[in-house]
């Protein structure tokens, strides 16, 4: 099997599969290739399975215009904006700064200095399922982890944010 072999000061291995289906093995500096080709080969049937998905995924992605793009990301500023100061408010929470990228990993992240970044592809979602990112953002300024009060702080704002997110996860990656 193909890969890219990326060795760094981690103390495991692990296998990364990227846009495309691509296969990027990160690796100790000091792991022996035969170790490495070993762990590959006892993971080929899950490199396989994954490799399809993000194929699969990425073929149900739609495909926009540019001009569409534009208004996307124009529209995502203006009502993701207007969604953070809304639930702000509820939350008694200030982030530092809302940005919106064209991410195509996830759909929405919180930095330690308080940033919220948002991918212009979640305006593809339903209200409900926008609201549920923003508040999932907002709720990493009080606790930057998925514990359990994590998720109480979500439940607070949004009771069946399970539900929720179960939506979020049968929409194709942004």
């Amino acid at each position: 099997m193909k890969y890219t072999l990326i060795r760094s000061s981690r103390k495991t291995i692990a296998i990364h599969i990227k846009t495309g289906g691509e296969v990027e093995v990160r690796a100790p500096l000091r792991c022996p290739v035969r170790e490495i080709e070993l762990f590959v080969q006892a993971k080929h049937a899950w490199i396989a399975q994954k490799q399809q998905l993000i194929v699969a995924r990425e073929a149900a992605r739609p495909q926009l215009s540019p001009e569409i793009e534009t208004q996307c990301r124009a529209r995502a500023k203006e009502h993701l904006s207007a969604r953070v100061a809304y639930f702000s408010n509820i939350m008694d929470v200030a982030p530092t700064q809302v940005k919106i990228n064209g991410a195509k990993s996830r759909w929405g992240s919180c930095s330690s200095k308080g940033n919220l970044n948002f991918s212009w592809r979640l305006m593809l979602a339903g209200e409900d399922v926008i609201d549920y990112v923003v508040v999932h953002e907002l709720a990493h300024l009080r606790e930057m982890n998925h514990s359990p009060r994590f998720w109480a702080i979500v439940a607070e704002v949004l009771p069946n944010y399970k539900y929720l997110k179960a939506q979020l996860k049968l929409l194709p990656r942004p």
